[in-house]
């Protein structure tokens, strides 16, 4: 064999070698041959692209993140804000993604700025801060409707952050402090209607056993007792009052003695 034939086998060795890729586990390679795609993707491993008659475009099917520059909504109730969210979106078809789209991560973007600025602008400031969930769900059914015929799935939508004017944060504030003022009036209206129940309750008691009258007098004197004190008074029950009153009203009904 020459020389010639040496460099022939040794140029057919080199395209060869040239034409192994390899694909990861997460990549995928759709195949253009002579221009047209081939229907099957390539991948993952090794696969043999003979160019010039072949061209590869690499397809990652891992999930990317793709954040929502700051866009101003005016909401429903005419406040200005700036919201920015963040997407989650996969390849389910690397095919279409590469066919029925230039650049479907543009195109996502795209998408998800205006439909972020009409589904926010449906709703009040109170409805989009505390049913932020449903308006997430909503926004990713609306993308994913438009993603879908490119082979691309928005896995999920989720608003990052709300920017509210100076003045709103002031008067949220006002609002807030308000608040929590209300609560702690009825939280001390309950606590006094509490008390004065349990007066109630007691007095009942009280009357209905008197017993427990004397039990309570006897200990006044004793929390008496132990205090060093120069005067001491000593209450008198009220049945004792009620019984001196009797026996005296005898005494002052008897008639008095004529004088001679």
């Amino acid at each position: 064999m020459g020389i010639p034939g040496l460099v022939v086998i040794a140029v057919i060795v080199l395209y060869l070698l040239n034409s192994i890729k390899i694909l990861r586990e997460y990549e995928r390679g759709v195949i253009f041959r002579l221009g047209k795609a081939l229907p099957k993707p390539k991948g993952p491993g090794i696969i043999l692209v003979f160019r010039p008659l072949d061209q590869i475009v690499r397809i990652s099917l891992r999930q990317e993140v793709l954040e929502v520059p700051p866009q101003d909504v005016i909401t429903r109730d005419n406040v200005t804000i700036k919201v920015n969210a963040v997407i989650t979106l996969r390849v389910l078809d690397p095919l279409r993604a590469v066919i029925e789209v230039a650049n479907y991560v543009y195109q996502t973007s795209q998408f998800a700025q205006t439909t972020l600025r009409s589904v926010l602008g449906e709703v009040e400031l109170d409805g989009l801060l505390s049913h932020r969930d449903a308006l997430n769900q909503r926004i990713q059914t609306i993308i994913d409707q438009r993603t879908e015929p490119w082979g691309v799935k928005v896995v999920s939508v989720e608003v990052k952050q709300v920017d509210l004017p100076e003045q709103m944060l002031r008067a949220m504030a006002k609002q807030a402090e308000a608040e929590r003022e209300k609560r702690s009036k009825i939280i001390n209206a309950e606590g006094e209607f509490s008390a004065a129940q349990r007066l109630v309750d007691a007095a009942n008691l009280l009357a209905q056993q008197p017993i427990t009258l004397q039990l309570k007098y006897l200990q006044t004197l004793t929390d008496i007792g132990t205090e060093k004190n120069t005067t001491v008074i000593f209450p008198l029950p009220m049945e004792l009052l009620s019984l001196l009153q009797k026996l005296g009203a005898p005494a002052a009904s008897a008639p008095k003695p004529e004088e001679r």
